[in-house]
């Protein structure tokens, strides 16, 4: 079945054109680079797999209970309309939950694959291009494996969130070089990899585990060369283009903290749009992740050095200012440290299983069995 008939609501338009106002920038210099990006890039290299072998796509997933999280983290948990769901009602619930969920990481991995093809465009060191390149071909993947798991497993998609897709086009319609790197790796890319790490840290079954860690693994890489190209890029500014990067970051802050929460999945389930944004903001789930989003933002933030008083006014406001502090490469480093994990788990067991397979067959010969 095609795209079109899975979406919840079809989009508007099927393709969404965002004029470029960039400039191409070449590099004949190429003996030259920064020892840490270039290390990085080869790592990037390295690094590479195939979605289609290292997920086990063979793993069932019950669409109606694609995540195994427990009812209490929907937003109409406790209210009189799930008081009012049968059992089959609160599984649509739940299917609808995380397709929109997946959907917005799938459209937001298809805008960070446009964006890091922009940078290797118009970054002025050659370094930075060739790790951009890497990074194009891993956001290209990973818009595939939740392309595939939306319409392999789950069934459906919702279309993408109006504010994300504003932030993502006042990204991309910057003609300065670094503002892709700023809006889509910082700000979105930051955003997905705290709900990423819920998801992954909270859910019961196997195969979203494996998509969600392996993703991750990736990111790390790709918040690592943000923070380098973007430290080394943002000395050389003025105040006055520091601060006007540190207002995009404050207003990009306050419109993914309050406009990405899901309030489509219960207008779909005839919810008013009042009441629907008046049930996600009660909800104590979404309170908790509003704090661990900008777990990964804030200090990314104030390590490029976008730390001016009205930023750091902004984070206070927000309640995320202590999260400045953050160990921001342990997190990166438990990322890979998870995904490695994973892999030598199931490596073991696939192990484990062919040694008991020879075994058997050897008993088997032993006793005369054909």
């Amino acid at each position: 079945m095609p795209t079109e008939g899975r979406y919840t609501q079809p989009p508007t338009e099927w393709s969404w054109e965002v004029p470029a106002h960039g400039t191409a920038r070449f590099s004949w210099e190429y003996d030259d680079g920064r020892e840490r990006l270039l290390a990085l890039y080869q790592k990037g290299k390295d690094k590479q797999w195939d979605a289609v072998r290292r997920i086990d796509w063979d793993l069932e997933v019950d669409p109606f209970n694609p995540l195994g999280t427990p009812d209490e983290v929907m937003p109409l948990y406790g209210t009189r309309h799930w008081d009012a769901m049968s059992q089959a009602d609160r599984g649509l619930l739940r299917q609808h939950y995380t397709s929109w969920q997946f959907s917005q990481f799938l459209h937001g991995e298809q805008g960070a694959m446009v964006c890091a093809a922009r940078i290797v465009e118009s970054a002025p060191d050659l370094d930075a291009k060739f790790y951009s390149a890497t990074q194009t071909m891993d956001e290209a993947r990973h818009a595939e494996i939740y392309g595939r798991f939306l319409h392999e497993k789950i069934g459906m998609l919702y279309p993408i969130n109006d504010n994300l897709q504003a932030l993502l086009g006042d990204t991309l319609r910057d003609s300065r070089w670094d503002m892709p790197y700023l809006g889509m790796q910082v700000l979105i890319e930051g955003l997905a990899l705290a709900a990423f790490g819920m998801i992954r840290d909270t859910t019961t079954k196997p195969l979203p585990q494996q998509i969600l860690s392996y993703v991750m693994q990736d990111e790390a890489r790709h918040v690592a060369f943000g923070r380098m190209a973007l430290r080394d890029y943002y000395k050389q500014l003025t105040d006055a283009e520091l601060r006007e990067r540190e207002e995009f970051v404050i207003e990009g802050c306050y419109l993914m903290r309050d406009r990405l929460r899901g309030v489509e999945v219960l207008e779909n389930f005839g919810i008013p749009t009042a009441e629907a944004a008046e049930l996600t903001e009660k909800s104590e789930f979404l309170a908790l992740f509003r704090k661990l989003l900008f777990s990964r933002i804030v200090p990314c933030v104030k390590d490029i050095g976008l730390w001016g008083p009205r930023l750091q006014q902004a984070y206070v406001d927000l309640g995320v200012f202590d999260l400045g502090d953050s160990n921001l490469d342990l997190l990166m480093a438990q990322d890979e440290e998870i995904a490695e994990r994973l892999d030598a788990e199931r490596f073991a067991a696939e192990e484990d299983a062919r040694v008991a397979e020879v075994a058997e067959t050897i008993t088997q010969g032993a006793d005369g069995q054909p």
